[in-house]
């Protein structure tokens, strides 16, 4: 733990009127960091008020909606006199370029060894742009007290037939719900999604005409979400490539949920043997891959690798990282 009491300021626009993982993210820190540090989270237009920035006598500043907010925040370093930590919540290429090569924070944080090293593609890898920056790796978390399996599976708020297969993410195209309602056609079982988002109208119907009967697309609070992954019987989330890191996947997973994801590099650092990762663009191997994840005994491999990505693991390295900063 770090010996000495810093002032952290998170920079956070939508924080109390969103819900996504990057203010998961600023909420789950800001909490346990709290306990050693003076922990502040700006909100609204004061996340982007420079005078407010410069004048908080922070140590750290961490802006969390990147680009020109962390732009101001690292100009703001000559007057403010702290360090700047960015978090790629974003998603590797163009914005952790921008918030790397850019912006020069002191500390860019990859969310998986793939963002920050990019393997197959170093184009998008963090190390490639980050001159002058230094890039460590340190993933989201889960809160594995609120996210645990139950005894037994709970009636789910659709009241659908099951097995059920859940998927939750925004209602928008790269998070590719349709690839989901179109294998499930020769799946025995149902669908549900939880999410917001323009695209509620075209999957409603494609749901509607495609799976009559079992299909539903729900929206619920964040703390209804753990009776909701364990009203379950199988997570999955066909989103694109350039998805951050699916904290979904762990909190899916620390409910005792086995996963189906698309076969990438971020997604088998994430979901290890707790799934089956599968091309999701062909809905005959989609469909497969969800039906042996239900008929394969999981036992406790979901919540062992949920384990791994503990909000308390998380912050511990944070402070680690706050000791070689400051």
């Amino acid at each position: 733990m770090a010996e000495k009491r810093l002032r952290i300021a998170f920079l956070s626009r939508f924080q109390g009127s969103a819900n996504r993982g990057v203010e998961t993210f600023v909420y789950e820190l800001s909490q346990r960091l709290s306990k050693n540090h003076e922990v502040e989270i700006l909100s609204g237009k004061e996340a982007d008020s420079f005078g407010k920035i410069i004048s908080g006598k922070y140590d750290i500043v961490i802006p969390a909606n990147g680009r020109w907010q962390a732009l101001k925040a690292s100009v703001g370093r000559l007057f403010g006199h702290y360090k700047t930590i960015i978090s790629g919540q974003s998603g590797s290429g163009i914005d952790d370029i921008f918030n790397v090569f850019v912006t020069k924070p002191d500390v860019f944080v990859a969310l998986t060894n793939f963002a920050a090293n990019g393997r197959n593609n170093k184009l998008r890898a963090a190390k490639t742009w980050a001159w002058g920056t230094k890039v460590t790796v340190i993933p989201n978390g889960v809160d594995l007290d609120k996210f645990h399996p139950a005894q037994a599976l709970r009636p789910t708020l659709a009241r659908l037939k099951r097995p059920i297969i859940l998927s939750v993410g925004a209602l928008y195209w790269y998070k590719h719900h349709e690839r989901t309602i179109k294998a499930m056609v020769k799946v025995q079982g149902s669908l549900l999604i939880v999410g917001s988002g323009s695209d509620l109208e075209s999957l409603q119907s494609l749901g509607k005409k495609l799976l009559p009967g079992r299909f539903k697309i729900v929206q619920a609070k964040y703390d209804e979400m753990p009776k909701i992954y364990r009203s379950a019987n199988l997570f999955v989330l066909p989103s694109w490539d350039r998805e951050s890191f699916g904290m979904v996947y762990v909190e899916a997973m620390a409910s005792g949920l086995a996963v189906v994801a698309p076969d990438d590099s971020p997604r088998k650092e994430i979901i290890g043997d707790a799934g089956i990762l599968v091309d999701v663009t062909d809905p005959q191997k989609y469909s497969q891959a969800i039906f042996t994840a239900l008929d394969k005994e999981w036992s406790n491999f979901p919540r062992k690798q949920a384990k791994k990505f503990s909000w308390d693991l998380v912050a511990e390295k944070y402070e680690r990282l706050f000791e070689e900063l400051v």
